[in-house]
Parts: C-alpha cells; sequence; structure tokens
C-alpha cells in the first residue's frame, strides 16, 4: 500500500530541502501561493522563516490549515452580517 505521504523536494533560500506531505496539503499550498502571487518556495521560504519550532512538514500543515481556517470564519462572518437586518432608525 503506498503512503498518503509524498516526499517532495523545493529550493527555498537558495539551498535544495525535502518535505513530506500529503497531496491535499500540497495542492493547498500550491493553491495559496498562487493566490497570493508568490512562487512556491518563496511561500514555503515565509513558513520556513516564521516557524518557531517543529519540521518544516508540519509548519507547512499548521499554516495550510491556519489559511483555511482563516477563510471559513471570513465566511461566517460575511454570512452572519449579511444575515443581519439593519436596524431603522429611531422615530422621533
Amino acid at each position: 500500500m503506498k503512503s498518503p505521504v509524498v516526499k517532495r523536494s523545493i529550493v527555498i533560500a537558495g539551498h535544495k530541502t525535502s518535505v513530506s506531505l500529503e497531496d491535499a496539503f500540497w495542492e493547498a499550498l500550491k493553491e495559496i501561493a498562487s493566490g497570493r502571487r508568490l512562487t512556491l518556495s518563496d511561500l514555503v521560504a515565509t513558513i520556513d522563516s516564521a516557524r518557531t519550532q517543529g519540521n518544516l512538514s508540519s509548519a507547512i500543515r499548521l499554516f495550510v490549515l491556519d489559511y483555511y481556517r482563516g477563510v471559513a470564519t471570513a465566511a461566517r462572518t460575511q454570512a452572519v452580517g449579511e444575515r443581519i437586518p439593519m436596524a431603522s432608525p429611531p422615530v422621533a
């Protein structure tokens, strides 16, 4: 049985490294990079420089999770805002 985790090579900050990620995380990372008009290498370098502990693969997974949690929160906030009717001004 093939492992769902795939090791991929990427160049960040001028050096080659590898990360082990599931396809879903890799695809999400590429979508985020594209949406931000960054190369995949630039986005991973940013994630790498911001991590305080753990390995790069874990940092990438947490970054993707945090990104999509933010997207979900924004969508919920917008949906709630659309359902709340504007208050009528008080009648004098």
